[in-house]
């Protein structure tokens, strides 16, 4: 863990230094979010140039299911240890359910399923019942924020089913993080310095598969490499892609809180500036 902390830190010093802002898309983005009837956070870096565009990037905002994040980072630290095994089976039990839609909550009391397709069900379709399965099997939030902290993440954290976090929750649900912590940990996974490069690797293949493919994701043309991760509920949308092209490379992540919007239908206005902003990005860098 100390390693991975002076990594880290070194790595960030690193890149402070170099950073400039475009002050263009600055603009660009300022004016894309006024009267937004909300919180919103945005940090945009653009991997190629590595120049930073930024609103509110440090502010704390929920996650919502963007926590499955950190968890997947805590099971991926057990597998490295040797203590889980990506193929292993494991054995699902009806105590596990969490009311909803899950496709892992349709299982029946003992049935078998390997700890990849797990992770799969977290990561691609969001599923909460796989999802807090494996914040258990990581250790619980305890320990995914221990390595979350041991990484020189100071925000991002496992709020729900953690003892000593109760009251931060009832604020912020399941997680929290912040723009710029978001992104620069997918930005950490794709340039494969979480854990380790196969960690890594294996990171970015299954962040690679989302279900939830109809906001940012749905503005960047289907043959790009695209790792992402959405998070919803009723006052807060969020996203987070790393997009790789030929000629392009850029890390984003758009946080709301306190929407006054709380529909669920694709007019949303989380929903509707969260495509806009993608666009944006998407035209902005592939001219």
């Amino acid at each position: 863990m100390k390693q991975l902390l002076f990594v880290f830190l070194a790595f960030s010093c690193l890149q402070t230094q170099a950073q400039k802002t475009d002050r263009k898309l600055q603009q660009q983005l300022e004016t894309l979010v006024q009267g937004y009837k909300g919180d919103i956070g945005i940090y945009v870096h653009d991997l190629k140039k590595n120049k930073i565009a930024a609103l509110h990037a440090d502010t704390v905002f929920p996650t919502a299911s963007m926590v499955k994040v950190p968890i997947l980072i805590g099971i991926m630290d057990k597998i490295a240890r040797g203590e889980l095994n990506y193929h292993q089976s494991l054995t699902y039990k009806d105590s596990l359910l969490y009311e909803g839609v899950d496709i892992l909550g349709s299982f029946k009391n003992n049935e078998k399923i390997d700890l990849s397709k797990v992770m799969m069900l977290m990561l691609t379709t969001s599923d909460n019942t796989a999802s807090l399965w494996l914040q258990g099997l990581a250790g619980t939030g305890t320990r995914i924020n221990a390595i979350m902290d041991s990484l020189g993440y100071k925000v991002t954290r496992v709020n729900s089913r953690t003892p000593g976090r109760e009251d931060i929750r009832k604020i912020y649900g399941w997680g929290q993080t912040s723009p710029r912590e978001m992104a620069t940990l997918f930005e950490q996974i794709s340039r494969r310095q979480i854990l380790s490069d196969s960690s890594s690797e294996q990171m970015l293949r299954l962040l690679g598969r989302n279900y939830w493919d109809e906001e940012a994701l749905s503005q960047v043309p289907a043959g790009i490499f695209v790792a992402s991760k959405n998070g919803a509920v009723d006052a807060s949308r969020s996203e987070v892609l790393y997009v790789n092209g030929d000629d392009v490379e850029y890390v984003f992540c758009i946080c709301t809180k306190n929407n006054q919007d709380k529909s669920w239908g694709p007019t949303n206005e989380a929903w509707v500036l969260t495509r806009k902003l993608s666009k944006l990005l998407w035209d902005y860098y592939s001219r």
